[in-house]
């Protein structure tokens, strides 16, 4: 098949894939701290939280709604607002998938919480209010902080840890050291009292950075040497947020722990290599980045989130690939 035929055959192919704006949607929302927030500049920042990145590994009849945001604790949440804009908006069948923990262990009056008490009692709050709209609520544990050293410093915030420039790190375990404490467990207690789905996000991220080891974990995370990352010259040592790929695992991940829990969501899971976004919730910013990369005569599938896109003029005669579409984004032959 020339090239030609190939264009003229993607675009008959995307016509029909992009056509879905009537398709009927369940959302999910997602309540929680920085480690599922949204990120500014994208394009520049490399952070990324995991549900900033989940509508990825979702077809196009579940739309992921993420009002995660940095440095919240399930107080602080509560107490600003941003609750009662998501409970005015949940409609019968939707989701709350809920994540607290980070910031709840923070000493700050407008933060902190104790486990057995206020930080149980916000957790059952907002699964009582989802359930009476209709809604299902699903708790999640914390994830982990990389943490392979034994003495924990319990004084560092993780907002701050942005500022951090690269250093060297201090190790002396090569078993991956728990940050979180009973933190990590009130989500599953309060998920058995209420009869709540549960999805142990702090095992399931404890396991993956373990099977990585000390250095490989770091590719996870806003680990960069100085130079490494051209926005970020002074380099970073972060080992609470994720960059792109450590956002792609951990929500890949937790999407299929969720399928295995919720029959409803599992076949609406999606797991594609190449997700376009120019928001930043792919792996790839730009559709023309994606197609580059696909290697030759390996048939792929490039899931586009967003955007306006015109097919590149130079795709290979050797290159195979499926465009799905997400309603709303737009891919047009040159």
């Amino acid at each position: 098949m020339n090239s030609k035929k190939i264009a003229l055959f993607l675009t008959v192919l995307i016509m029909g894939l992009c056509l879905t704006s009537g398709t009927r949607q369940t959302t999910i929302f997602v309540i929680g701290d920085s480690t599922a927030a949204e990120k500014g500049e994208p394009d520049t920042n490399p952070e990324r939280g995991w549900g900033m990145v989940l509508q990825g590994f979702f077809d196009e009849h579940v739309l992921i709604e993420n009002h995660a945001v940095n440095g919240r604790s399930s107080k602080s949440f509560l107490d600003e607002g941003r609750w009662q804009v998501i409970l005015d908006r949940i409609k019968p069948g939707d989701y709350v998938f809920i994540q607290f923990g980070h910031n709840d262990e923070k000493q700050q009056l407008g933060r902190h919480t104790e486990p057995g008490s206020t930080f149980d009692a916000h957790l059952e709050r907002y699964v009582s209010e989802t359930r009476e709209k209709g809604g299902i609520p699903v708790l999640f544990s914390c994830v982990v902080r990389r943490n392979f050293y034994q003495k924990v410093d319990s004084g560092i915030d993780d907002e701050s840890l942005r500022n951090m420039s690269f250093s060297d790190e201090l190790v002396n375990s090569d078993t991956l050291i728990d940050t979180h404490g009973a933190y990590k467990d009130v989500p599953r207690v309060v998920a058995q009292k209420m009869g709540v789905k549960f999805i142990d996000a702090n095992r399931i991220t404890h396991d993956l950075e373990q099977s990585m080891g000390i250095a490989g974990s770091r590719k996870l995370h806003m680990w960069f040497k100085p130079n490494e990352e051209k926005s970020i010259p002074k380099g970073r040592r972060d080992n609470t947020h994720y960059n792109v790929y450590g956002a792609r695992i951990v929500a890949g991940l937790l999407a299929d722990a969720v399928g295995k829990e919720i029959k409803a969501l599992q076949r609406h899971i999606v797991h594609y290599d190449y997700v376009v976004s120019k928001k930043g919730r792919g792996n790839y910013m730009s559709l023309e980045d994606a197609i580059k990369t696909i290697p030759n005569s390996k048939s792929s599938k490039i899931y586009v989130l967003d955007g306006t896109w015109t097919l590149p003029k130079n795709i290979s005669k050797s290159q195979h690939f499926n465009l799905v579409c997400f309603p709303g984004a737009t891919v047009k032959r040159y």
